[in-house]
């Protein structure tokens, strides 16, 4: 026995499971996967790996790797002793022969016409350079540092390819790049291009998939702006969202043939924008410069001899830096090719983008055969001295349709999805609650809030929820139609305290301007935390009875309402949950908002209640450093020794809700992680799982078992009927064959697609202490996608990583117009702490 005041045993090591075996429920079918078989017919091969480093001279990103490789080789095929090697279009070199040297510098011409000169150095530094008579016609020139990582035999790959540990090395670095061949092109509008290829990705089996990348599409920089905003005139054009919709794009102007990076825009416009400029003068004794102001207007149409015709009242692209600002006519510049699009999408370009990208079974099935082919793999000197050849024709794999759940709603009526599917037309909800005091508010939307509301309480009493008139609505003043989000929420506040609604109102109904709208943080904000009110967001463009079912769902819950059930879980019949108190938790992060380094991440955890029940969760949310993947609080002991971490009041509210059982199996879904952070999930996220509850419940000797399951949402395997043109039936799975040869895992297609081609779920079993058969975890993974309460579908991951997504979505929301987050992206500031629920709301469904 340890001493008193000795130190702490370390945590016990936790490794991932092996596959305890295979799954025999449901009917068996064959299917195609875009998989390929890959066989390694040589093993005493040795790979050497080189970590690559390219670095532009004015220090942007470099998009254009590949053809920076390709140059080089063209340049330094001396140097490099003629090796040929494959490059990942990343970091990551192979060759099958050691280059010359371990270390290795090049500088490299991309674009011109080059004369080769070799540095006096050992051999072991070169340079291009290139004269020119004209110094602005001079290319630009990017710095290539090649440095020996690495020594892999592979026999490691044939090894993996039968299951045994190998290093992470022998992943197959063949990678694509993106074909400039204009039948991939797609415009989906607001000045961006999609662009579709097929990527081969990894082994032990090569995936090849089909993936659709946004760039920005290249022109003049106003026509750009102009089709981002929506706009025709360039004077209806926002320039503060211009400002940060152009920051760090590259443009070329048409008088310069040189590439410039815009830092911002000029404070005024072209004809008022001065700068200070040296001349000669001719009445000057001395001869000497004189530094005079002069507009950039003038500059560039009486000094330069050029005409502008639409710069004068617009701003200047800016291409300096902070200490020297470089102004540019607008009209002069262009967006220079091939510069990816890395911010968020408006809610039409999305739509746009789905629509371009989505492909059926059939096509998608002929675009990925017709690319292998093409690829002319075995022509590829470099796998052919390896040994590796790789089949051309998709793998067949031996899947089963699960037995589809069926459900339970009100009046103990149960029914059965078809295909995934199901609706409420001439049922009731399980459990519903009475709306009796509710109000509604309007920001500025153009709709009839009489007719809403009207309707919405027809359709609620056909689903059973008795919902009585709504106190007098509240319409937003005109006048603030035009203020910062921030202030438009306060108003409508202070009108709503005015009214006297903010005393027992149950819910507000809330309708916003336009989707997606940036009232929407601040309102969420205020009604959750400062006030402990329910509310429901709409936005009214199109109002029909599934618009209205769907949104009195999400009301239903929220209010502690049950929409539906899977029947065994009422009756109370699910295997090893009904005989043992056990809570799911769904865990998730969500790293901010693309194109926003500045916003911090933010981790969710959702903890099931009201046991044997699977269907009710409340959530935990908390904001974290910027970019950081793992949760780092779900323990968080004080100075005063009490614990303010996630797990905290999940297992107090598993408690309270369950007749006080604290759970004794514990099972955690967790997403967003990649396989080389799945021993972290292990060793750090449920170590810090089991210290909450070991400080909650105050024991250390009873302790829960675990099972942990890691899902992703595979963007590569894709599943296709060899006899059918249609997609895969609702809960195929399958765990052969395309699987790992050793760890745990299976895909799962528990939702059905209507239109492009389905995307099952990869779900990886790291632990087991439960005891789960492969049958029993399946058919629970599947019938958890099928217990979402704001949907009448089968979803694609189970509910909890749903709910754990949608909880940390809403709660970063208000984090979206705080200032200080331009500290917190450099590191100057504390990451701000989320505030927290109200006491009303914090137990809620409040993120249905």
């Amino acid at each position: 026995m340890e001493e008193a005041g000795g130190s702490c045993p370390k945590p016990t090591k936790r490794s991932i499971i092996a596959r305890p075996g295979f799954g025999s429920s449901g009917h068996p079918m064959p299917l195609l996967s875009n998989h390929f078989k890959v066989s390694v017919n040589v093993t005493d091969v040795v790979f050497y790996q080189y970590s690559v480093s390219i670095t532009a001279e004015d220090n942007r990103v470099v998009d254009e790797k590949r053809k920076i490789i390709d140059r080089l080789c063209q340049t330094y095929s001396c140097e490099l002793a003629g090796k040929s090697f494959a490059y990942d279009g990343e970091k990551t070199l192979y060759s099958l022969v050691r280059l010359p040297q371990s270390w290795m510098e090049f500088t490299v011409v991309p674009k011109e016409s080059i004369a080769k000169r070799c540095n006096a150095d050992g051999g072991r530094s070169f340079a291009v350079t290139c004269e020119r008579s004209k110094r602005r016609l001079r290319s630009e020139t990017f710095k290539v540092e090649i440095v020996y990582a690495a020594k892999i035999p592979l026999n490691s790959l044939a090894l993996s390819l039968h299951g045994n540990e190998t290093n992470n090395n022998t992943r197959d670095a063949l990678r694509t790049f993106f074909h400039d061949d204009p039948k991939n092109f797609t415009d989906v509008g607001g000045g961006v291009t999609g662009v579709r290829d097929t990527i081969p990705a990894s082994v032990p089996l090569r995936v090849a998939y089909v993936t659709m990348t946004m760039f920005l599409t290249p022109g003049p920089v106003i026509d750009f702006l102009k089709a981002n905003q929506n706009v025709q005139d360039p004077c209806c054009i926002d320039w503060v969202k211009a400002k940060s919709m152009l920051k760090n794009l590259r443009v070329k102007p048409r008088h310069r043939n040189k590439e410039y990076k815009i830092i911002g825009l000029s404070q005024k416009v072209c004809k008022e924008q001065y700068f200070s400029m040296k001349v000669r003068s001719h009445d000057c004794a001395n001869g000497e410069p004189q530094v005079v102001k002069i507009t950039v207007y003038e500059y560039f149409t009486k000094h330069c001899g050029i005409e502008l015709t639409d710069s004068a009242c617009l701003p200047c692209l800016d291409v300096g830096n902070t200490k020297q600002p470089i102004y540019l006519p607008i009209e002069l510049c262009t967006l220079v090719p091939l510069q990816r699009y890395a911010k968020a999408l408006f809610p039409t370009l999305r739509a746009s983008l789905v629509a371009s990208s989505r492909q059926n079974p059939q096509d998608r099935k002929r675009t990925v055969i017709d690319a292998v082919r093409n690829y002319r793999c075995d022509d590829d000197s470099l796998l052919s001295a390896s040994g590796v050849s790789i089949e051309r024709q998709m793998m067949q794999v031996d899947s089963r349709v699960l037995e589809t759940p069926t459900l339970r709603v009100g009046n103990k009526e149960d029914f059965f999805p078809r295909n995934g599917r199901w609706n409420f037309n001439h049922k009731t909800l399980f459990k519903t609650t009475c709306i009796d005091r509710w109000a509604v508010v309007n920001f500025s939307a153009p709709c009839y809030t009489d007719k809403i509301f009207h309707d919405l309480i027809s359709c609620g009493r056909r689903m059973g929820i008795q919902i009585e008139s709504p106190r007098t609505p509240i319409w937003e003043d005109p006048k603030s139609r035009g203020d910062k989000p921030l202030d438009r929420v306060e108003n409508m506040f202070e009108m709503l305290n005015r009214a006297k609604l903010l005393k027992d109102t149950q819910f507000i109904l809330c309708v916003l301007p336009e989707k997606k709208s940036d009232i929407y943080g601040p309102w969420k904000k205020k009604c959750l935390c400062d006030f402990g009110i329910v509310t429901q967001c709409i936005y009214p463009s199109t109002i029909n009875d599934r618009y209205l079912t769907n949104v009195l769902l999400k009301i239903n819950s929220k209010l502690g309402g049950i929409n539906s059930l899977l029947a065994i879980e009422d009756s109370m019949k699910i295997p090893l949950i009904k005989d043992t108190p056990t809570m799911i938790l769904g865990m998730g992060v969500s790293l901010g908002f693309p194109g926003r380094s500045d916003i911090p991440s933010v981790a969710a955890v959702v903890g099931s209640l009201y046991w044997p029940h699977i269907s009710r969760y409340r959530a935990s949310v908390r904001a974290q450093s910027p970019k950081e993947e793992m949760i780092d609080a779900l323990y968080n002991p004080l100075a005063n020794g009490k614990d303010d971490g996630m797990m905290r009041k999940l297992l107090e509210d598993f408690c309270h809700t369950s007749n006080g059982n604290k759970p004794k199996h514990i099972i955690v879904f967790r997403n967003g992680v990649a396989e080389s952070q799945f021993s972290k999930v292990l060793n750090v996220e449920v170590e810090q799982i089991l210290k909450a509850y070991q400080d909650h419940f105050k024991s250390e000797v009873d302790i829960p078992k675990f099972t942990v399951i890691v899902a992703q949402k595979d963007r590569h395997t894709k599943l296709f009927q060899d006899i059918s043109p249609e997609n895969v039936p609702s809960g195929t799975v399958v765990d052969t064959e395309i699987v790992h040869p050793r760890n745990y895992d299976f895909y799962l297609c528990a939702h059905a697609s209507m239109t492009g081609t389905s995307r099952p779920a990869h779900y990886h079993i790291l632990l087991d202490e439960i005891g789960f058969s492969p049958d029993e975890l399946q058919n629970l993974i599947h019938a958890l996608s099928y217990v979402n309460q704001r949907s009448t579908t089968a979803i694609r991951t189970v509910a909890p990583l749903r709910y754990a997504n949608l909880a940390a979505r809403q709660m970063g929301q208000f984090m979206k117009f705080e200032d200080n987050l331009s500290e917190i992206s450099s590191g100057q500031g504390p990451v701000p702490e989320l505030p927290r629920l109200h006491e009303n709301v914090a137990s809620s469904m409040f993120f249905c």
